[in-house]
């Protein structure tokens, strides 16, 4: 296993294990093939599993499993406070120590503000204490490392890493969104502050592996290189050296197996001019159901109205290439999930994006695209509880 190194110079495993999709057997946890996966990670170098509060069941699997083997010390547990359901400093300090019931330990290596959407949100909980409260765990030692996890564009992304001395951040990455979500600008960002950066979706949720269009498969299969879909899409993450680790939700022994076997073999700079323009065609297969054809280079940012305009797009561009479910999905905790909402229908028309718009897309004309088809009935309703949740 092949290690890179956090903000203060520990071993971190490239490939890192993701426990939100432990397998299940009648709805719950399969324990007995849970630990096989866990053991054959660990054995093989694999030292950094994360997890969070709301993922069910999976923090005290976690726990249980390495309690049992008594390898804690062996490993970095990851895990995330959801910020969301805090409203008192009392009510931080009892969710924690809830996590560290669960995770039966005295610690947590890495700790994250799990899905940090905007600034507001942060000051919400600057109020309420947190940095006070950080500052005691670690003085402590029940927190070693203190980080933020984010879904959403690069320029909030940058302002979030600039509100505090954070030692880590986890953002969605992956060749598809290289200049969404937080994106290259991003990651290149985050490294530049000494930042640890923690890689998910690097298959964007299976599209780069199961669901990529015809086309692109057969690219992938005439290529001189052979690789799978998966090993290429976790090989161009290695290739750069801002990225720590790269998480994968492995659920069965052979993508573990798999995994581990790409991690091992890849490193820094291996990427051909050939590999990269290979994946580059890749990529225009995979998007060329495209709706918009931005490039989410932001420079029709900030928007007066606070709409969230290359979010907007990739979430209308993925209706298209994956269905509906993820573009809801994307497009709700870019634009919804935060204090001030940052919803296309914010648009008032003043024209001010497409003044630097270097692609000359019509951006009016397209936000009123978007909105008509992302902010339907369930889009308005779950923007309206996520509302009065954000301000209760």
């Amino acid at each position: 296993m092949k290690y890179r190194k956090d903000k203060y110079g520990n071993n971190l495993s490239v490939l890192g294990f993701g426990c939100m999709r432990f397998p299940r057997k009648f709805g719950k946890i399969d324990m007995e093939k849970t630990e096989k996966q866990i053991m054959n990670a660990v054995q093989s170098g694999v030292n950094y599993f994360d997890t969070a509060y709301i993922y069910p069941g999976s923090e005290s699997a976690l726990g249980e499993i390495l309690q049992k083997n008594n390898i804690r010390d062996k490993v970095k547990i990851a895990t995330k406070l959801p910020h969301y359901l805090i409203k008192s400093s009392a009510a931080l300090e009892k969710m924690f120590k809830e996590q560290l019931n669960r995770l039966r330990t005295d610690r947590v290596d890495y700790y994250l503000m799990h899905m940090l959407t905007d600034t507001d949100t942060w000051n919400r909980l600057k109020e309420l204490g947190i940095e006070e409260w950080i500052s005691a765990k670690k003085s402590s030692g029940e927190i070693g490392q203190i980080g933020f996890s984010y879904h959403g564009n690069s320029e909030t992304f940058c302002r979030l890493a600039d509100a505090y001395d954070w030692d880590f951040c986890m953002i969605q990455y992956n060749y598809m969104d290289e200049h969404s979500q937080a994106g290259r600008r991003g990651l290149k960002y985050a490294s530049s502050k000494g930042l640890a950066v923690m890689i998910m979706e690097p298959l964007r949720g299976g599209k780069l592996v199961s669901h990529l269009p015809d086309s692109a498969k057969e690219i992938f299969k005439n290529y001189e290189v052979s690789n799978t879909p998966a090993a290429w899409a976790f090989k161009w993450l290695w290739d750069q050296p801002e990225v720590t680790v790269v998480l994968s939700g492995m659920n069965t022994e052979e993508t573990v197996k798999e995994n581990i076997e790409t991690a091992d073999t890849s490193f820094v700079g291996e990427l051909t001019q050939n590999d990269q323009r290979m994946l580059g065609k890749v990529l225009e297969a995979v998007n060329s159901k495209m709706k918009v054809g931005c490039t989410g280079c932001g420079y029709c940012m900030p928007c007066p109205k606070g709409v969230d305009i290359p979010g907007t797009f990739a979430a209308y561009n993925r209706r298209y290439s994956e269905g509906k479910f993820w573009s809801l999905r994307d497009y709700f905790m870019c634009t919804a999930l935060r204090k001030n909402s940052s919803s296309a229908s914010n648009c008032i028309g003043c024209g001010k994006c497409e003044k630097h718009c270097p692609q000359a897309i019509e951006i009016r004309k397209e936000l009123k695209n978007a909105a008509k088809e992302l902010e339907g009935p369930l889009y308005k309703t779950l923007k309206k509880a996520a509302n009065l949740f954000v301000r209760f």
